[in-house]
């Protein structure tokens, strides 16, 4: 390895080298400190004269007098099935006190999207458990479907009932990667997988927020990169949590300023899309292989706002999203998932008579339509008053109370099987006139409405 002592600048986490021979973009680098330590970085951008390196521990130390070494190499996770059950830093570092990994092999964390010709389609239902999300905005295997919250809503809680409950396949496995969070969110993290046994199935890679900002941008590709592993090579189906992407937008952001780069909207990278879409789209099935991975990358949208740049991008590469209610988690409504701007674009591809049940889809489109009429209703009642409301409008309120109180409201460790989520639907039809049921086949209504109707009267 050549050595250099040529650094010129240095810019929040990164160091700016010149004359260097030719360097490869992502090579890894070492950086030996004045006091003989020693400090690790990544290769960002290279030309002829000027080698830009961002340093994982932060550049706190680095001076001009410091020697950078590249080795030629890239940033690799070495990966083994004793990966599971195991939790790590954003870097792949053991942070559970267990002994370091032997691997099997080692793997590229900057992965590749699945080629195009090589994808399967997704068409398997998966069972989280969640009735808004499950008997309204299916999740399908091999989907990419992220969760858009707010500050103070329970992301993080909905993240780690999924991980617990969800089912793909009998060989099913989680991977959880955590970007930005505090140290007590991080023991709740570990000390829910432990107590409810979910570990055994999990790799879980955890980001601090003291952790330096660089670290966030390579924790979703260490996340991505043990999935793949167990999805392709051990035939794994893999569900992949990402929580929040919202602070890795941001550590994208200060790592642009700090290149001096022209920013895009909002101060973001104008490259932020095709940066998100290199994570997004490592979901998916490849033809002849067993395995999959599954992602939920879950984000945070600054002041709820839904046309903000993170999650307006994250819209556009994934396929569907589910949005959390701030209104309904004032009312103490726990999962808060406001169906209404929610979309899951493969859920019909993931439901039906040999997947979940026959009358999933009507039940579906039927709840919808009947939540949307009782919300619509709501304003009108702030004007003229119940009392001024038909008796069929009437109904309609009631109905939209009762979808929030009984269909969307669970508890959260409450594990509903789509079957219940459907009989659940078919009881609060039973509020409504028959002639109302206008988006379901009679032949549905005469086999299901009875046995709501006697499930209600016991």
């Amino acid at each position: 390895m050549k050595e250099y002592k040529t650094i010129t600048r240095i810019a929040g986490p990164l160091v700016f080298v010149e004359k260097t021979h030719e360097i490869a973009y992502g090579e890894l680098v070492e950086i030996e400190l004045e006091d003989g330590s020693k400090k690790n970085g990544q290769v960002l951008d290279t030309s002829k004269d000027l080698v830009i390196v961002q340093v994982f521990e932060g550049t706190r130390s680095i001076s001009k007098k410091c020697s950078v070494k590249f080795t030629g190499k890239t940033i690799k996770l070495g990966v083994s099935k004793d990966l599971l059950g195991r939790v790590f830093s954003g870097l792949g570092k053991p942070r559970d006190n267990g002994p370091e990994i032997i691997p099997e092999m080692h793997l590229d964390v900057n992965g590749a999207a699945i080629n195009p010709y090589s994808r399967e389609s997704p068409k398997d239902f998966v069972q989280t458990g969640i009735s808004s999300i499950d008997g309204l905005n299916t999740l399908v295997k091999g989907q990419k479907l992220p969760l858009f919250s707010g500050a103070g809503l329970p992301h993080n809680e909905i993240a780690l009932q999924i991980a617990r409950q969800a089912k793909i396949s009998d060989k099913t496995a989680i991977v959880f990667a955590a970007m930005g969070i505090t140290n007590e969110e991080a023991q709740t993290f570990i000390q829910d997988f432990e107590q409810t046994g979910a570990l055994e199935r999990a790799i879980i890679f955890l980001n601090l927020a003291n952790d330096p900002a660089i670290e966030r941008l390579i924790t979703p590709r260490m996340a991505l990169t043990a999935a793949e592993y167990l999805a392709f090579e051990h035939g794994y189906d893999v569900l992949v949590i990402l929580t929040d992407m919202s602070n890795y937008a941001e550590s994208l952001r200060e790592i642009g300023a700090a290149r001096e780069e022209v920013p895009g909207r909002r101060g973001y990278p104008g490259y932020m899309y095709s940066d998100l879409a290199s994570i997004y789209e490592r979901a998916g099935i490849i033809k002849g292989k067993k395995g999959s991975v599954t992602q939920i990358p879950i984000l945070t949208m600054p002041g709820d706002d839904i046309t903000h740049p993170i999650p307006d991008l994250t819209g556009y590469i994934t396929e569907g999203q589910i949005v959390l209610g701030r209104d309904l988690h004032a009312k103490g409504i726990y999962a808060p998932i406001d169906v209404l701007p929610c979309l899951s674009r493969l859920m019909n591809q993931g439901i039906g008579k040999e997947k979940t049940r026959e009358d999933h889809k009507a039940v579906a489109n039927q709840l919808y339509a009947g939540y949307a009429e009782g919300r619509a209703l709501r304003g009108l009642v702030a004007i003229v008053g119940e009392e001024a409301m038909s008796e069929k409008d009437l109904k309609f309120l009631r109905f939209a109370e009762a979808f929030e109180n009984k269909f969307v409201t669970q508890g959260r460790n409450e594990n509903r099987s789509i079957q219940q989520t459907l009989d659940i639907g078919w009881q609060l039809f039973a509020q409504l006139p028959k002639t109302e049921l206008t988006r379901i086949e009679d032949k549905y209504i005469d086999k299901y409405l009875p046995k709501a109707s006697e499930a209600i009267a016991k």
